[in-house]
């Protein structure tokens, strides 16, 4: 999943790709020892927040053909050491996207 924290970093970045884990209720998620609740329309930049410091996140699927940041953002973005491979994986996937298959 792709992780932004809207109001700092996460570990040293300001957006990350790496895996969650979703409550069985979905309605929230665990990633790298925080535990991020959905918003549910209380957010003004994140769909979720975190449950101890109240910061926003943006929580969303990695797109294929690169970057979940708004264009008019500028993020730093690190991709997890144990998500690089199914990363690149997802990523390799975009060229054959790209010619309409």
């Amino acid at each position: 999943m792709y992780v932004e924290n809207k109001d700092g970093d996460i570990d040293g970045a300001t957006a990350r790709i790496g895996w969650v884990t979703f409550s069985r209720t979905g309605l929230s998620v665990r990633y790298r020892g925080r535990t991020l609740k959905r918003s549910k329309g209380r957010g003004v930049r994140g769909n979720y927040y975190d449950e101890a410091t109240g910061e926003e996140y943006w929580i969303s699927g990695v797109k294929v053909r690169g970057s979940n940041a708004h264009r008019a953002e500028s993020v730093q973005l690190e991709v997890d050491a144990d998500a690089r491979d199914e990363h690149r994986r997802l990523r390799s996937r975009s060229g054959s996207l790209a010619g309409g298959a």
